[in-house]
Formats: C-alpha cells, structure tokens, sequence
C-alpha cells in the first residue's frame, strides 16, 4: 500500500449513500472533491463537522466541488443522521472500513488506555484529475470546513 500524499492519486472508490445511492470518485472526474473522514454519526464533534460542511455547501457547489463525508457506519444510519440533522452533504458508508484504511485514516486509536481500531477524523482535497491537492489529519472541527474551502477556491 503506497503513502498517500499530495501529487498522488487518490484511490477510487465506489461506496452506497444515503438516499439509496452510489458515488464513485472516477464518476467525479474534472470535479474537485473535498473527502472527509468522520469516526461515527450523531456523535458531537462529527455532527459538528457535518453541519459545518453543510452550511458552506452553496460555496463550495460555487467553487466547484462535491463534498463528501465518509465513516464506518451504514447508509441506513447515515439516512436517520441525515434527516436529524438537515445536512446537504453526501454521505458514503464504509462499513468494511476499506476506503479508510486506502487513504491511511483507519488506524490505532487509544482511549482511557483502551487501543482500538478507528477512524482518524482527516480531510483530502482531491483536484479535478483525481490527485490528492491536500490533507488535514487528525483534524479539530472549529473553523476546518472553512479552511477547507479556502484551499478548494485557491486550488482554481
């Protein structure tokens, strides 16, 4: 498994979303596309995130690009999270958590000295040729979905 880094290309995906759909990053072709990595639904900080991105949608739409939110849970979940909440942005589900581990975000966590397998909250910003232009890891949520778009309008 190569390192993802920026000039490399991102590895394809082709997951279910909520609604009943699909997406397929080589679908999104000539399109910048924000990925962000999220642990689970309804949890505060990801919640947090979601209506982040959610209330800068129109502007990144403006700037050209889709953004999506991928985590370990269902479609079905995504579905109830999504209505909870009133979020405009995609939701993929990666119950087998292999786009995660394909992008390095599914690693080793530790709490209260309990080591378990997680996602890593991370964001990659994917130009319109499909290579990674940027990625925050281990991302804190105040201010992120704007520095996100900041990037996304300078990446022209």
């Amino acid at each position: 498994m190569s390192e993802i880094a920026t000039g490399t290309p991102a590895p394809d995906f082709d997951l279910e979303t909520d609604g009943g759909g699909r997406v397929n990053l080589s679908d999104l072709k000539g399109r910048k596309v924000v990925l962000y990595f999220y642990p689970k639904d309804d949890t505060p900080g990801c919640t947090k995130e979601a209506i982040a991105f959610t209330g800068l949608k129109d502007d990144f739409d403006a700037a050209g690009a889709t953004v999506i939110g991928i985590s370990p849970d269902t479609a079905a979940k995504h579905d109830k999270f999504k209505a909870k909440h009133d979020l405009g942005v995609i939701l993929a589900a990666d119950p087998e958590t292999d786009i995660a581990a394909a992008y390095g975000v599914w690693v080793e966590k530790n709490m209260y000295g309990k080591k378990y397998m997680g996602v890593e909250r991370s964001t990659f910003l994917i130009n319109g040729e499909g290579k990674i232009a940027e990625i925050w890891r281990k991302v804190k949520v105040p201010g992120h979905a704007e520095a996100v778009l900041d990037a996304v309008k300078t990446l022209g």
